[in-house]
């Protein structure tokens, strides 16, 4: 029986468990499907693996509920800044992922929350339909990548549903679909404002969440390109809300949003 060491945070709700790399000894899936299990054991959306390389860099590795690994959370990330911040100080913090280097800086602290300005790479977004056979009609959106991949939609209906389906059971339809070889991640956009938008998020690997760091951007990023939001505009999901700023289509987008620690504590594992 081996005794980990593991930090719980959230960010709007959106959990992790944050491990240091050195305990997963090749078991990060195994570590991913047991842990995050919310009735048998601590509970959480995925597991940041943090790495402590020789030189000083920091990098991590993301483990979704499932145990299927992902490029990048954004929200995982900021977890991991946020724990950085309280335990070691550090205002500034680079952490490398398989999604690319992301920065992240502690704009203030209130109470419990440490809110986190991130810089998250270049958002691509393309327009694009689905055809799937049991969905009625052509699925128009846009395939986003912001190191990592989602598709966004945008339903007419305050409740998120179109194609008379649920956002859940459509999300998680598309989520696997073959048009996606390694799956993606989908949100369900409303426009409730120029500078605000209101979203749906079905996670890849770990299905409906409050939240999404990565899901908030890319959200973001098809309605300022397709639908003329502003360039700098509030994200509000069920978890609570982010800011968003993205100047041009060539320029780094910034997100800005709360983290919070829940606690720390020390898990058996066989």
């Amino acid at each position: 029986m081996t005794r980990i060491p593991f930090v719980k945070a959230h960010a709007c709700g959106n959990d992790f468990l944050i491990l240091d790399e050195g305990h997963a000894h090749g078991r990060h899936a195994v570590l991913a499907h047991k842990l995050c299990s919310r009735n048998t054991s601590v509970g959480a959306d995925g597991i940041e693996f943090l790495e402590r390389k020789p030189n000083g860099e920091l990098f991590l590795r993301l483990f979704n509920a499932d145990g299927s690994e992902a490029e990048l959370s954004g929200n995982g990330t900021r977890c991991v800044a946020a724990w950085l911040a309280a335990s070691e100080g550090r205002h500034e913090v680079a952490l490398g992922t398989h999604g690319g280097l992301r920065t992240c800086r502690l704009i203030r602290q209130d109470g419990s929350d440490y809110w986190i300005e991130s810089n998250m790479g270049v958002p691509q977004v393309t327009p694009m339909s689905l055809e799937i056979p049991e969905v009625e009609g052509a699925i128009r959106g846009a395939a986003v990548n912001v190191g990592n991949p989602h598709f966004v939609l945008f339903p007419e209906s305050d409740t998120f549903t179109t194609h008379n389906l649920t956002w859940q059971a459509l999300g998680a339809r598309i989520a696997t679909d073959g048009a996606f070889p390694r799956g993606t991640n989908v949100e369900f956009v409303r426009l409730l404002t120029p500078s605000h938008i209101a979203f749906r998020i079905f996670e890849r690997g770990c299905g409906p969440t409050t939240s999404s760091g990565t899901g908030t951007c890319a959200a973001a990023a098809a309605a300022m390109a397709l639908r003329g939001s502003a360039r700098r505009l509030s994200a509000s999901t069920q978890g609570g809300t982010q800011q968003v700023a993205w100047p041009t289509d060539s320029s780094e987008m910034l997100l800005t949003g709360p983290a919070e620690i829940i606690c720390t504590g020390e898990v058996d594992f066989a």
